[in-house]
């Protein structure tokens, strides 16, 4: 699978079947090449008019499974939202 193919996934939380939105990058670790992280555009300020100043960096390790649509994943969204750092 590339990079490509899993930017056209949907990114779905187990624990509430929440869409939390598609990839729009990956964390890797540099020494050995492997995923770290999924990163996934967070909830956007004011009915999407302002942009989103947030992400959700889902860790590799909460990745449930990868369909053909979608990416199953189980996180506490709380603990994955991270601001973002312009």
């Amino acid at each position: 699978m590339r990079i490509y193919d899993l930017r056209e996934k949907e990114v779905v939380n187990m624990c509430n079947c929440r869409i939390l939105g598609c990839v729009v990058d990956l964390e890797f670790d540099t020494c050995t090449g492997c995923i770290r992280a999924l990163i996934v555009p967070g909830p956007s300020k004011l009915c999407g008019f302002w942009g989103r100043d947030s992400e959700f960096v889902i860790p590799w390790k909460c990745v449930r499974q990868i369909g053909p649509d979608i990416i199953l994943v189980e996180v506490d969204e709380k603990e994955v939202l991270v601001k973002c750092q312009f």
